[in-house]
């Protein structure tokens, strides 16, 4: 069961969230609102019913209870009218659908730009448990991802990106680019690389290094590495630093000033059958703001 305001936004042009009636999900459509109205695209909210003994159902066949019904629909009109307040004027389609919450948001994703979805608050909470839908929509996304746990007033006019080098992080740094040129914003790159080590059989790091040359070696390959990208987003500011340390800690520090983190879905050296990398995996709980979670180049062509 849809309601729209307009007809379907065109494919492409639509920025899908899920919400569950919570303040969670409530930061999560203002998020996606601002997010749309920046774009100009229509904003899809969706609100899921449960499952039938595992069969989906329609949730005006009267076989789901009515005051499950109501409370979907009361939370679908909270949500539509704290999308209008947060973005006067934005192109608003709501959906009431039977299911899997993370299925839903999965499928409707196919036809999207981005989609939404809400961590589990802020606090300790959040850092023990973001939600098993987050993590399925995260995993399985075929366009960009964004897990918000709450929307703060202060802007920073700056997006943290993490940088490890790899080939199929090209979409993530895209991504990046694009959200600090529509917002105006500072890019900052990071590339944080740990203690040396082995990466296979025969390959033998030295056990004593020194870091400050390796620093500046790695400060320098993340300057030729982005330049390309510099030229083509010639308005946006960059700003690259190659640190020393645990990648997960260190962009989860940067997070703190920041008002978007953008990570690729599989970093430098994962399994191929891994869809999801240790560092996105690990900001996902650590991070201090929304996380962009975006589909490596290697996947682009998964079903």
């Amino acid at each position: 069961m849809t309601t729209r305001d307009r007809p379907s936004a065109p494919v492409g042009n639509m920025v899908v969230v899920g919400t569950d009636g919570s303040d969670r999900g409530m930061c999560a459509v203002e998020w996606a609102a601002d997010e749309a109205a920046r774009r100009d695209f229509t904003v899809h909210i969706v609100h899921t019913v449960p499952w039938l003994y595992g069969t989906p159902i329609d949730p005006g066949s009267g076989v789901v209870p009515g005051d499950v019904i109501m409370r979907g629909r009361a939370a679908l009109e909270t949500a539509v009218s704290a999308a209008r307040e947060r973005a006067p004027g934005l192109l608003v389609e709501s959906e009431l659908e039977a299911g899997s919450p993370a299925r839903v948001l999965l499928e409707r994703a196919r036809t999207a730009a981005l989609v939404v979805v809400g961590s589990h608050g802020t606090g300790l909470a959040a850092r023990l448990a973001i939600g098993s839908t987050a993590l399925q929509v995260v995993t399985h996304a075929p366009v960009p991802a964004v897990v918000v746990r709450e929307v703060e007033d202060v802007s920073w006019q700056e997006i943290t990106l993490g940088v490890d080098g790899s080939e199929t992080e090209g979409p993530a740094i895209r991504f990046a680019f694009e959200e600090a040129a529509l917002r105006k914003a500072r890019l900052h790159a990071i590339h944080a690389w740990p203690h040396p080590g082995s990466a296979g059989p025969g390959d033998m790091r030295p056990l004593v290094y020194d870091p400050a040359v390796l620093g500046e070696e790695k400060g320098r390959e993340l300057g030729e590495f982005l330049a390309a990208w510099r030229a083509e987003f010639p308005d946006v500011e960059v700003c690259g630093e190659a640190v020393h340390g645990r990648p997960a800690r260190i962009l989860a520090g940067a997070s703190a000033r920041s008002d978007l983190l953008v990570v690729g879905s599989r970093g430098r050296g994962g399994f191929p059958g891994l869809l999801l990398g240790s560092v996105s995996h690990a900001v996902l709980y650590s991070a201090n703001c929304p996380v962009a979670v975006v589909r490596s180049a290697s996947r682009q062509e998964e079903p």
